[in-house]
């Protein structure tokens, strides 16, 4: 199948984002009042809020910049790596969506799940993408770096709304 010029950008790793972005769209209404938007977003500093959603702008435009194939060995295991964090993050939401006042969904390790298990999706990707659509030579670290900042500052911000709330 030959794509055409320009239809082939629109093939890129930016489409494993779609299912977190519908998933936290639809889900979002349904969390622990501390991860709604009104508590969820205040009281953190300005320049943390910034920071991510910068970093998570850098992590966004890498993948689009990634055309998505799944032709060798190493993309096949960051499919697999992908679905596996994936489900990791879904069964995340879904423990704090039915068990809110459990003892995993309370305590600092399950309340901040969906901040830390990104870690592994995201992962899937980095193996899944191979080359840029540009003349830069890909290497995962570069994905990978975009990524551990955007989850230092995201998981900060995690953080800080869990001991805020307690």
């Amino acid at each position: 199948m030959h794509l055409h010029p320009i239809k082939k950008y629109f093939i890129n790793c930016f489409l494993l984002f779609l299912p977190v972005i519908v998933w936290n769209i639809a889900l979002t209404p349904f969390l622990p009042a501390a991860y709604q938007p009104d508590v969820f977003g205040s009281n953190v500093p300005g320049w943390l809020t910034d920071a991510e959603n910068g970093s998570r702008i850098v992590v966004f435009l890498l993948a689009f910049l990634m055309p998505l194939s799944v032709t060798t060995r190493m993309q096949r295991i960051g499919v697999r790596f992908y679905i596996i964090g994936l489900l990791l993050y879904f069964a995340s939401w879904i423990a704090l969506i039915v068990f809110p006042d459990s003892a995993w969904s309370t305590g600092v390790t399950g309340f901040s799940a969906p901040a830390w298990t990104p870690l592994f999706w995201l992962s899937g990707i980095a193996f899944t993408g191979t080359s840029f659509y540009f003349q830069w030579p890909y290497r995962k670290w570069y994905f990978m770096v975009a990524v551990l900042l955007f989850l230092v500052f995201h998981n900060a911000h995690t953080l800080i709304v869990y001991f805020n709330t307690r």
